[in-house]
């Protein structure tokens, strides 16, 4: 009966040690400084639009559209260097 009564003391602190990785990731997290949450929202739009065109490219297969595709995903990621965070 002693070895079950180790095996949950032992998930408890796993399970401990998880939350306060959490906690201090949280926290690490908060105390980061974001010069320009404009710029920090433009580049997340601009990411999302780019995740968003890679899925078109991958199920196209005509050949004009697979080029404006990648012209597009080009165009963002020119878009993407532009900004300064």
């Amino acid at each position: 009966m002693g070895d079950a009564g180790e095996g949950l003391v032992d998930a408890e602190a796993r399970v401990q040690e998880r939350l306060d990785e959490l906690a201090r990731e949280r926290s690490e997290r908060k105390t980061q400084v974001v010069r320009d949450p404009e710029a920090v929202r433009a580049v997340e739009s601009l990411r999302l639009a780019r995740a968003e065109f890679e899925r078109q490219l991958e199920a196209t297969v005509h050949d004009r559209r697979r080029a404006q595709l990648t012209q597009a995903i080009a165009e963002v990621d020119r878009r993407i260097a532009a900004i300064k965070i």
